[in-house]
């Protein structure tokens, strides 16, 4: 019997994934709230152990040695707790073994007992998942969808379960039940007894993950990753660039026919992403930015950090891109603010300056007429 009980609280340790202690520490309070229902009182303090390796349940009541007892069922004379032990003095406590006998108390025991053995499992559990996690935010898991709500999809991380809330889906993204897919872990949080683990699929940095995890230069720290904007679900623009001459930044990332860069669009629902070089010149690497457009010209004003950028009329539309997607992205990748005009727009503008200033410059007539002598 008392083998049986083992095997049973170490299978249910081995499907639960915790400790055994974990699980017989449940088991002792669950004992202990039985006990105090059926066979003690509630005003009874009661301890319950069991032996770790042969199964075997002891309870004992737990009792003050008082001069004088005023408490029955918490106290107990000097003089009967110096019979159990003789070193006992007013003030220590003392525990007196009262385990439950037939097969009435272990059944009623057992019936009480399993309802609050599974709530301190859960609780062990969402504590334990609290601890797997916490600290480990910003890092990338892989999880299986369980169901989606209209509020959130629910996924399951390594027999944990966690939330994926609808402002941090992708908005062309649909889910379903046993789809998998690659998370980035936002936060933990401790709420009460519970613990949640809360999901991204849209930040930015699930994009600057999936490069270290997927692009061996980055992983070693070879080829940096220096920024990432991203409009998710849609476009992402990623900034890298190599610590070492001979490697080359954009074609390690891209990897042997682009097979790297696709893997990381299929991780993303076939969202498009651009590998652009960075630069330590703002106007080089702003024109990278605004790639695939070409750049004629770039103007700076580093105090208010704008720049003018002059494209090829027949670029205009590409360097803004659709919904102004592409100048945006630039943007936010380069931190810079990005004002974009065509050759042609540009060339008007100046003329018409040009036009002011030799107005401005030309005499005003009305000063240069003399008065004729009479």
């Amino acid at each position: 019997m008392k083998t049986e009980f083992m095997t049973a609280i170490n299978q249910l340790s081995s499907e639960r994934h915790l400790p055994k202690e974990v699980i017989l520490e449940a088991l002792e309070a669950a004992l202990v709230s039985a006990y105090k229902k059926e066979v003690f009182t509630e005003e009874q303090d009661l301890a319950v152990r069991i032996d770790p390796f042969s199964g075997e349940i002891h309870a004992y009541l737990i009792k003050t040695v008082v001069e004088d007892v005023t408490s029955e069922p918490n106290e107990i004379s000097l003089d009967d707790a110096r019979k159990m032990r003789r070193d006992v003095a007013v003030g220590d406590t003392i525990e007196i073994e009262a385990t439950p006998q037939g097969a009435r108390a272990g059944r009623i025991a057992a019936q009480i007992a399993r309802q609050v053995v599974l709530q301190r499992l859960r609780e062990a559990e969402h504590h334990a998942t609290f601890e797997q996690f916490v600290g480990k935010e910003g890092e990338v898991v892989t999880g299986t969808v369980q169901f989606a709500q209209p509020n959130a999809v629910y996924v399951n991380i390594g027999r944990r379960e966690a939330i994926l809330p609808t402002s941090e889906q992708l908005p062309s993204e649909r889910y379903h039940q046993g789809q998998q897919l690659r998370f980035y872990l936002l936060q933990t949080i401790q709420e009460g007894r519970n613990a949640r683990v809360m999901l991204s699929r849209s930040h930015p940095n699930l994009v600057r993950r999936l490069f270290e995890i997927e692009i061996p230069e980055v992983h070693s720290g070879i080829v940096e990753v220096r920024s990432v904007a991203r409009d998710p679900g849609q476009r992402s623009k990623v900034a890298v660039s190599s610590r070492q001459e001979s490697v080359e930044p954009i074609g390690s990332c891209l990897g042997p026919r682009g097979i790297r860069l696709q893997s990381i669009v299929n991780h993303l629902n076939g969202e498009k992403v651009d590998v652009v070089e960075w630069d330590p010149d703002p106007r080089v690497f702003i024109a990278n930015a605004l790639s695939p457009a070409q750049v004629a010209h770039i103007s700076m004003d580093e105090d208010a950090r704008t720049a003018m950028v002059v494209v090829p009329d027949k670029q205009l539309s590409l360097a803004i891109g659709r919904g102004g997607q592409n100048a945006r992205l630039a943007a936010k990748l380069t931190g810079w603010r990005i004002d974009i005009k065509s050759s042609s727009a540009a060339e008007a503008e100046m003329g018409e300056a040009r036009a002011a200033e030799a107005v401005a410059a030309t005499p005003d007539t009305a000063d240069t007429v003399k008065t004729a002598p009479e």
